[in-house]
């Protein structure tokens, strides 16, 4: 099988534990560190699927590589090679697709619940979960893409996230979280954290309260959907 192309848009938002799932299946997996100038390939057709990961720029600022990335998921998604994106990846298929991503009135910090708002999500999914605890961090969000199923919502984001054709998938909130990259980004983006916690946007020290339960927790429900995900990954 050809390598999952994972994406790769800051040196802070390594793929987590999307990466350790794919290796912990022996599924071939290869880096693309757009951060450090790699090249957006032509196609789709030399992966199985592809995974994007997050970072703290916006779809909408002109950098050169988001309209490579655009034509990129659009030749995916329409050829049926599994794309899965997490946050700001949901949000540069939402762009493809021809869908805004716009700046929040306030950003989403923190371990905040978000609802499955779709009955067959839920089963295929999530197991079974009607709500679960994700980790947030983002100021803007996207509107739902063309032919997508909204299956995630919250009551500060309404798309949390979303389905396309059953097998290209996009999440607003964050899934991979490890806690590296939690203990990271609470160094390099403190000055975004409150000293205390409002309802949606939480403090350092609440952030990394419980962290090994809350992450035990959460990545529970990522391996589920990456194993759903990684069903349709071209052979």
């Amino acid at each position: 099988m050809l390598p999952v192309a994972v994406f790769r848009f800051s040196p802070t938002e390594d793929p987590g534990r999307f990466g350790a799932w794919l290796t912990s299946q022996g599924i071939a997996w290869e880096l693309i560190p757009l951060d450090e100038g790699a090249a957006v390939p032509a196609s789709p057709s030399g992966c199985s699927g592809i995974g994007m990961m997050g970072g703290p720029m916006s779809v909408n600022d002109n950098l050169p590589w988001i309209a490579p990335m655009c034509s990129l998921l659009r030749e995916a998604i329409s050829d049926g090679t599994p794309v899965i994106g997490h946050c700001l990846g949901a949000q540069l298929m939402a762009k493809a697709l021809g869908a805004r991503v716009s700046r929040m009135p306030a950003p989403e910090i923190g371990w905040l619940h978000v609802d499955v708002c779709d009955r067959g999500a839920r089963r295929e999914w999530f197991g079974g979960l009607p709500r679960f605890p994700a980790f947030q961090w983002h100021y803007d969000a996207f509107d739902l893409p063309p032919m997508a199923t909204r299956i995630l919502t919250s009551e500060v984001a309404v798309n949390q996230g979303f389905v396309i054709d059953d097998r290209h998938v996009g999440f607003q909130c964050h899934i991979e979280m490890t806690r590296g990259l939690v203990e990271s980004w609470c160094r390099t983006g403190v000055s975004e954290l409150p000293a205390r916690s409002t309802a949606h946007r939480q403090s350092a020290a609440d952030i990394q309260s419980d962290l090994d339960g809350r992450l035990a927790a959460l990545g529970e429900v990522a391996d589920g959907v990456y194993a759903r995900w990684a069903q349709g990954l071209h052979k």
